[in-house]
């Protein structure tokens, strides 16, 4: 789904989908979709529920460090089984990589 104009309503929507216990997607690509911070509370959403997604691109969005930490709220329940985090070009600082650098399995 890269470079579409998803914005942060389209990623609630997926996100209803993805919360489903029979959705077996474990590849999400969302690189350069107009999301923010608000899109990051869904997706965490999704962490905490479904253990079937294992690759996560949210590079190039204005996700920033409160994103970041409202991500950090799925990537740390026990159900999250999220191996790979690609956030390149989100407007993260050293809080943000901070906040998530409480869970160092996933992969930056």
């Amino acid at each position: 789904m890269n470079n579409n104009n998803l914005q942060d309503l389209g990623v609630k929507l997926l996100c209803t989908g993805l919360k489903d216990i029979n959705c077996k997607l474990e590849i999400l690509r969302l690189h350069g979709c107009g999301l923010t911070e608000e899109s990051c509370s869904a997706l965490a959403t999704v962490l905490r529920s479904n253990s079937s997604l294992k690759e996560l691109d949210l590079s190039n969005n204005n996700l920033q460090d409160s994103g970041v930490k409202k991500l950090q709220k799925g990537l740390e329940n026990t159900n999250c089984t999220l191996e790979k985090l690609r956030l390149s070009d989100c407007s993260i600082t050293e809080e943000g990589y901070k906040a998530l650098g409480e869970n160092s399995d996933s992969e930056l």
